[in-house]
């Protein structure tokens, strides 16, 4: 029962959001500052997981493979190369360093 209490609790509260969007007026959503905000947003939260994905195991601050594959994208990406190179690039590299042991 409690299951269904939280689908419930997380519509409702996903509704509201949506409502809380639709009554912002169109003048807020015209000014320069949120137009930037909204633009770099997705991109700050994407870097966060990013990094939290990498460089997290539970509550400790880990290095290992997965830096490599990050670094290894990070050059990939300065090089200009196209994106399934990048992903490519970041696969091989994880791969290989947990291959030898690390």
């Amino acid at each position: 029962m409690n299951t269904w209490i939280a689908i419930g609790a997380t519509a409702l509260g996903c509704y509201a959001v949506k409502l809380a969007g639709l009554l912002v007026p169109a003048g807020a959503l015209e000014r320069p500052l949120v137009k930037r905000l909204a633009a770099l947003l997705p991109v700050a939260l994407l870097a966060a997981l990013t990094a939290q994905q990498t460089f997290a195991h539970g509550n400790a601050l880990v290095l290992d493979a997965r830096a490599a594959g990050l670094a290894a994208a990070a050059v990939a990406l300065v090089l200009r190369a196209p994106f399934l190179l990048v992903v490519a690039a970041a696969v091989l590299v994880t791969a290989g360093v947990r291959a030898m042991g690390g």
